[in-house]
């Protein structure tokens, strides 16, 4: 993956209702949700949404099929595991093996006290 698609995705993401709606997307996997599921799931308005939905879709994060009258919206699995591959391939000096255990956030045998973001928010 290239800086600018990474950025371009990070930007996508770095809407709160947009990272939920990704969120939610990545655990229902294949069978992904309509649109009024989605809405009705994180009380957004359907004109809110829609606008989101097409954000999201334009940078391909997710996509979309008609389903008849309604369409279905999946998370693009591939695209967000390659943006976590693009963030972890340079981990230790390329060894990822020598890297944290990603859960726990201590780094390459830093104490755990070193940790600042990554465990104060947790849904």
């Amino acid at each position: 993956m290239y800086h600018p698609t990474a950025t371009l995705l990070f930007n996508s993401l770095a809407s709160g209702v947009r990272l939920n709606v990704f969120r939610l997307l990545v655990k229902q996997g294949p069978a992904g949700m309509v649109a009024g599921e989605i809405g009705a799931a994180l009380e957004v308005p359907p004109a809110n949404l829609s606008f989101h939905l097409k954000a999201l879709t334009q940078t391909q994060l997710i996509t979309v099929t008609q389903e008849g009258r309604y369409q279905r919206y999946r998370a693009n699995i591939p695209l967000m595991l390659d943006l976590v591959a693009y963030l972890t391939e340079e981990c230790c000096s390329g060894n990822p093996g020598q890297c944290m255990d990603i859960r726990s956030g201590v780094a390459c045998g830093e104490p755990a006290a070193a940790l600042s973001i990554s465990n104060q928010e947790k849904p």
